[in-house]
């Protein structure tokens, strides 16, 4: 007896001591999370949405629970049909998309509700549905939509069905690492949770609708199928951080990388179709490449850091302020790479560190019309060149 009320004693104790050090680490308490990972509306004051109202808050903790998540917020999420033609010869499209707006709004990709990609003059569905969690579905119209950052906003009318409208995060904030929950309607399977973590933040991918390269994308291992596109992407709070909007992969399955379109471009795209029923981005006319210490050691170029223009395209805004191409490329570590290019330092005194960084600003910062100044080193010089900034298109 004394010796099975000894164990006894010491397994309590031991009990206790195991919870202490778990929840000294982490690992039990309020704020921990055991998931294992496989892989507002918007008021219309002067046509400016805001981004979140009370009606869309954030979750309460900082712990990762996907079951929550979809029940706080798939009745916000819709799957998306677009019809092409009219009759037997007419095809249907599948995708997803969010509630933003209790007057209606949804956002979703440009190449679910237009024929973004596929060559030629691009133009919207001849019919978009939207069916909800509860199956009934209703007709919708498109808003508009933005091939550039492959965002496309329709809308509802608000009397036929109730809408929840999903929360918008912050894409800037997102970390590699942290947990994400996608939801959507994979190859028309509505209604499906796919977690998984972000795998990569700032990625510049190829646009699925448009010859420029989307910036900041965010990369997850996320499962994202066909069907998906046009879905959110939850973080632990169940706000939304970005639209799923392509996979890329040798079998064309979720096995590969996905990437979502950051929200934070999906906002301001999304203020401007609210406002103007289109979109307006800023062109320069150049293609650059990252110049970084081995090549500037290499080349003899003046900073360790920047974007070397390697094309000035002709008649664009970029050749009118004289800014130059170079003149002779060579090989160097398996790469062809400008010998004595411009190399842009800054726009408008935002620091150009990348390729990336000049799309950033004059995606972010600039607009059509605006002089901007570019900071740029030519050989030993630095040289502070003026540019009237176009209207971007996409021949």
């Amino acid at each position: 007896m004394r010796t099975t009320a000894f164990a006894l004693i010491c397994a309590v104790i031991g009990g206790l001591a195991a919870l202490g050090i778990g929840k000294a680490t982490g690992w039990v308490g309020p704020g921990s999370s055991t998931t294992v990972f496989r892989a507002s509306p918007i008021p219309l004051a002067g046509a400016q949405p805001a981004a979140v109202g009370p009606s869309a808050k954030p979750l309460a903790g900082n712990g990762f629970d996907p079951r929550r998540i979809y029940a706080s917020r798939s009745h916000g999420v819709v799957t998306i049909y677009a019809q092409y033609g009219t009759g037997a010869s007419a095809e249907v499209a599948q995708g997803s998309g969010f509630v933003v707006s209790k007057d209606g709004f949804i956002l979703t990709n440009s190449h679910v509700v237009t024929n973004a990609g596929e060559g030629g003059a691009v133009h919207g569905a001849d019919r978009v549905y939207v069916e909800y969690q509860d199956l009934d579905r209703v007709p919708a119209k498109v808003v508009g939509w933005d091939i550039f950052d492959d965002v496309a906003l329709i809308q509802v009318d608000p009397q036929e069905h109730d809408l929840a409208p999903v929360p918008l995060g912050d894409s800037s904030a997102v970390a590699v690492g942290e947990p994400v929950a996608a939801i959507g309607s994979p190859f028309g399977q509505a209604d499906s949770l796919g977690v998984g973590v972000v795998s990569a933040t700032h990625r510049s991918i190829e646009s699925l609708t448009s010859k420029y390269s989307l910036v900041d994308a965010i990369q997850t291992d996320a499962p994202i199928n066909h069907g998906n596109s046009g879905g959110p992407l939850f973080d632990a709070r169940g706000r939304v951080i970005g639209i799923n909007a392509q996979i890329r992969s040798d079998s064309g399955t979720a096995e590969g990388v996905g990437f979502a379109v950051p929200i934070d471009s999906a906002r301001r795209s999304m203020q401007q179709l609210v406002a103007n029923g289109k979109v307006s981005y800023a062109y320069v006319g150049i293609t650059t490449s990252n110049l970084t210490p081995a090549y500037a050691k290499h080349f003899h170029y003046g900073a360790t850091e920047g974007a070397a223009i390697t094309t000035v395209m002709k008649r664009s805004p970029a050749s009118d302020a004289g800014l130059h191409e170079p003149s002779r490329t060579k090989t160097y570590l398996g790469v062809k790479f400008p010998a004595d290019a411009d190399v842009i330092v800054a726009i408008d005194g935002n620091p150009v560190r990348t390729s990336a960084d000049v799309v950033r600003v004059v995606t972010e910062r600039l607009a059509p019309g605006q002089r901007a100044t570019f900071t740029i080193l030519r050989g030993n010089k630095r040289l502070q060149v003026p540019v009237r900034l176009s209207q971007r298109t996409n021949p």
